[in-house]
């Protein structure tokens, strides 16, 4: 015993020499205006922004493998190659990032600090003079940065890249081309333009436009159907209004009840539909508004809304968490047993949050109690296990 505290003594003084060289090389030329204690501040965030880094990017491949081996069942389908797949599950990662974040950041602020901690540089730091506030200040500034990281990738780069991972897959497995925009999902089915409005739960669409052309480009028949339901292969229209072009004077008819055979299937609407958590804050914001002027529910695309002003300060929140759980109690466990309670706590944290909000939409819950409330737990959490810090 008396080996193992002269062996962390040892170290303990070769982490005190490296700071204090580390703290004395930088003071020398110390950039205008800035004392050591923004310089130490700076060495914990890199260590923890680096940490959250290297976490983000294995999840991220992890999770890819994964959809890389979902997607292999639909290789060879159409023209979906492995090609195909690869650019499609690559286009699918900035999305796959921003859900993973707050995990990573959990995870990665704990190995970050816990190394810190482990080397003894932690110790050092506090032996001198440093509160420990401003150690937590300084791993809650990271904490921000990763959270505008989370931003620019949750508005700016995963919404686009979603539009074009879906819109080539659905090209690539079927013959029609389809996409979705703010007049509701668009497709091509030979000569035919297809326009669905709203698509319903139960492989169930409504308000449907079909624009039928000859081979000169020439408006032949304009329909649209209230509703449609698809069974045994084809569509059953309901509430069907036909404008004939075809003679010399344009026909009217109205017909209750119609089969619609089509290559169109509820398969291919799915591929395109973007999820509304897929969305930028920006583009949920005009779709909500276009909704409420047509009278139609908004309340997913609400919700999705509010979890675009949550899940960033969700990062945030798990950065802070991983203070208490690394300096709450410093002389039980190791750096691999925290990491591991910090992968299961992340992990549950995700499995909550799309739980929570897939339950206020089922209750009718106000979507900000019920996307917030996952994130004001583990915030509540993390301030009680605060009191343990000393």
């Amino acid at each position: 015993m008396h080996g193992r505290w002269l062996r962390g003594s040892a170290r303990a003084t070769v982490a005190f020499v490296a700071v204090y060289s580390f703290a004395k090389t930088r003071a020398k030329r110390p950039p205008p205006g800035i004392p050591i204690v923004r310089i130490l501040d700076r060495y914990i965030g890199r260590t923890v922004i680096g940490a959250i880094f290297v976490v983000e990017v294995v999840l991220v491949l992890v999770f890819s493998f994964f959809a890389l081996i979902d997607q292999l069942d639909d290789v060879g389908r159409g023209n979906y190659g492995v090609m195909q797949m690869l650019a499609y599950v690559a286009l699918s990662a900035p999305g796959l990032a921003y859900e993973l974040l707050p995990m990573a950041a959990l995870i990665g602020a704990l190995i970050g600090l816990g190394t810190l901690v482990g080397n003894g540089e932690l110790t050092v730091v506090r032996a001198a003079g440093v509160p420990l506030w401003r150690v937590i200040a300084a791993v809650v500034k990271a904490g921000f940065v990763v959270m505008i990281a989370a931003l620019i990738i949750g508005e700016l780069v995963a919404p686009p890249s979603e539009q074009a991972a879906r819109n080539q897959r659905s090209i690539a497995l079927a013959a029609q081309v389809a996409l979705k925009t703010r007049n509701g999902f668009w497709a091509r089915d030979g000569s035919s333009y297809i326009n669905i409005r709203t698509v319903l739960p139960g492989d169930r669409v409504q308000d449907i436009y079909i624009y039928e052309f000859d081979r000169e480009n020439r408006l032949q028949v304009a329909s649209y159907a209230r509703r449609a339901l698809y069974a045994d292969g084809q569509w059953l229209l309901e509430g069907l209004r036909q404008t004939d072009f075809r003679r010399a004077k344009v026909k009217r008819r109205l017909v209750p009840r119609a089969a619609w055979e089509s290559l169109l299937n509820p398969d291919l609407i799915s591929m395109v539909v973007i999820n509304p958590n897929s969305l930028s804050m920006y583009d949920l914001v005009n779709y909500i508004g276009y909704l409420n002027e047509n009278g139609q529910d908004a309340r997913r695309y609400q919700q999705a809304l509010w979890i675009k002003l949550i899940y960033p300060l969700a990062t945030v929140v798990m950065v802070f968490l991983a203070v208490p759980m690394v300096f709450g109690s410093p002389r039980t466990g190791n750096i691999g047993q925290r990491v591991l309670i910090g992968a299961v706590i992340g992990l549950v944290f995700h499995v909550f949050n799309q739980g929570a909000a897939n339950l206020g939409l089922v209750l009718d819950m106000n979507p900000a109690l019920s996307v917030t409330l996952p994130t004001l737990a583990a915030l509540v959490i993390a301030v009680l296990l605060m009191r343990r810090v000393h």
